[in-house]
């Protein structure tokens, strides 16, 4: 039964114990409340088990839990059926959620990008997660202004987390082998958000967000036409004004600027319905 695979979940087991051990490691949960997201066949669960303070795990496959509630090993750890998506994260913990927790988790490739944007949404309670992913992903959320696999998912990441690529992994670290290879992040919270986005005085993340997201929409094309497309709301003299407040030239393309640019460009540019 504990062998048994859901293909539409996507689910490729981790079973080499020397990168379980390094990415239980990067996330060092001695003593602290942490939520494991898709546990599987337990093989970063049992090594949490000994060393956190309260684990939570979450998985969504009916077999996979009572597998999981079955080990011994595991008898002190909540095991939960559920899709992590479908609540904020800090709502999985029972009875009562800590004020900040440590998440670890090897994600299903089709559920990355929205769990990486519940992460962002419960900064708040997040203090450090640690998730094996898509090499590609990974890329895209650790690079950098100028880089090819720079893009929306970088800049917004970096305006509440510290990103580092913690490592890569190879398809045969899996069973079954997934068809891409894999990378170990960690994201750790911002204390205040990069220029007060978010807060009182700085733009709303919501604005934020769309701005980028407007001018990565059209990426091969200058600031000036992404904009004017993805941001239809704004007349073409006001995406102007704006830019020319921020200090940016709108001939320049989404890649080029850095997350502190795409803060200053969303204040300056006053979104009409106070987003």
């Amino acid at each position: 039964m504990g062998r048994r695979r859901h293909p539409s979940l996507g689910q490729h087991f981790l079973h080499d114990p020397a990168v379980a051990d390094r990415i239980v490691d990067a996330i060092s949960p001695e003593g602290r409340s942490v939520l494991e997201v898709g546990p599987g066949r337990g093989i970063l669960t049992r090594l949490l088990a000994a060393r956190a303070g309260h684990l939570t795990a979450v998985e969504i496959d009916r077999k996979l839990v009572e597998t999981l509630g079955e080990d011994e090993d595991l008898s002190g750890v909540s095991i939960v059926r559920g899709d992590i998506l479908t609540r904020p994260l800090h709502q999985w913990f029972d009875p009562s959620p800590p004020d900040r927790f440590l998440l670890i988790g090897n994600l299903p490739y089709q559920i990355t990008s929205p769990l990486l944007f519940a992460c962002l949404d419960d900064r708040e309670h997040i203090e450090q997660a640690v998730m094996m992913m898509q090499r590609e992903v990974a890329a895209r959320l650790s690079s950098g202004e100028g880089s090819r696999t720079y893009g929306a998912i970088s800049v917004l990441a970096a305006l509440f987390a510290r990103i580092e690529l913690l490592m890569t992994i190879g398809k045969g670290a899996f069973s079954p082998p997934p068809r891409v290879e894999s990378a170990v992040i960690r994201l750790t919270m911002r204390d205040r958000p990069l220029d007060e986005v978010g807060e009182p005085g700085g733009p709303s993340y919501e604005w934020v967000r769309e701005v980028v997201r407007a001018a990565f929409s059209q990426r091969r094309k200058m600031l000036r036409n992404s904009l004017q497309a993805g941001l239809p709301r704004l007349e073409p003299d006001m995406i102007a004004a704006g830019a020319e407040t921020a200090g940016i030239k709108l001939d320049r393309r989404a890649e080029t600027l850095s997350p502190e640019e795409f803060i200053a460009l969303a204040r300056a540019l006053s979104p009409p319905d106070g987003v």
